[in-house]
C-alpha cells in the first residue's frame, strides 16, 4: 500500500514479545483477522499506530513509511534476549497481499504520522471506545499505567472528531478556541482529505469546547465546522 510499511515479526517469542509492546490484546487475534493497536511510549503518548495481524506464527505490523526508522529502533531496543526477528515483509507475504485488497484503513479511524508522534493519548483518538484500539484487562505495555489511569479514575480532556473546513489543513495543524484557557492548543488534526480548497479531517478537540467557534491555528484563523453523526 502506498506510503505505508509493513514488518514482519517472528521466533518462538513473536507473540509475547507484542503483547507486552502494544495496546490491545494480540492473543485475541485470529488468523488473517487486522487488530488496531497502539504502540506507545512511557507517558501514555502514542509513537505509532498498527494494523495488526497474524499468518501461522508470524506478525505483521502496518503503519506509515514515515514511521518506520523510529518504530524500528524502538521495537529493536526491547528484542533484547528474546526470539524474536524483525525485518520488513517481502511482497509475496500473505499479509501483504491482503493488504491490496484492504481500503485505506477506514477514514473514521485515526492515523498517526511522524508530525504527530508522541502528541496524543489513545484516549485523544477514541482508541478506548468499544475498546477498539486499547484492552483495559490485557497485562502491562508501555505506558499501560497512564493510559489505564484516565480511563477508570479521570475523564479525557480531549476527543477526535470530523470536521469540514473550506481551506486546505494540514496533518499537525492546530485548533483553537478562543475561549480556551489551555496552556497548549484546543486539538490538532489528525488525519484529513483534501481538495484544492476544501478539507475534510478528523481532529481532536477539548471536549469542553467541541460545540464553541474553532479556528485553524490563531483565534482569527479559518472556522471549521464539526460533521455530526459521522
Amino acid at each position: 500500500m502506498k506510503n505505508r510499511t509493513t514488518l514482519k515479526i517472528n521466533g518462538t517469542d513473536a507473540q509475547g514479545f507484542l503483547q507486552g509492546q502494544l495496546s490491545n490484546d494480540i492473543d485475541k487475534i485470529k488468523q488473517g483477522e487486522w487488530q488496531l493497536n497502539a504502540y506507545c511510549q512511557h507517558q501514555g503518548k502514542i509513537i505509532a499506530l498498527f494494523w495488526v495481524t497474524k499468518d501461522g506464527a508470524d506478525f505483521y505490523l502496518n503503519f506509515p513509511s514515515c514511521l518506520k526508522e523510529k518504530v524500528l529502533q524502538r521495537l529493536n531496543m526491547f528484542v533484547l534476549m528474546a526470539d524474536v526477528d524483525i525485518s520488513k515483509a517481502k511482497l509475496g507475504d500473505k499479509a501483504c497481499v491482503l493488504l491490496t485488497h484492504k481500503r485505506d484503513f477506514q477514514q473514521e479511524y485515526a492515523e498517526v504520522y511522524l508530525q504527530t508522534s508522541e502528541k496524543f493519548l489513545p484516549q485523544d483518538l477514541n482508541l478506548d471506545i468499544d475498546e477498539v484500539g486499547v484492552n483495559f484487562s490485557k497485562g502491562c505495555y508501555p505506558g499501560q499505567e497512564v493510559v489505564a489511569r484516565l480511563h477508570y479514575l479521570g475523564k479525557p480532556k480531549r476527543r477526535m472528531r470530523l470536521f469540514k473546513c473550506k481551506k486546505r489543513v494540514e496533518v499537525g495543524d492546530e485548533l483553537v478556541v478562543s475561549v480556551s484557557k489551555s496552556m497548549k492548543a484546543s486539538g490538532q488534526v489528525v488525519r484529513c482529505v483534501k481538495s484544492a480548497d476544501k478539507s475534510l479531517c478528523l481532529a481532536t478537540i477539548e471536549v469542553a469546547h467541541e460545540n464553541a467557534k474553532i479556528t485553524l491555528k490563531d483565534v482569527n484563523g479559518v472556522q471549521l465546522t464539526r460533521v455530526r453523526n459521522a
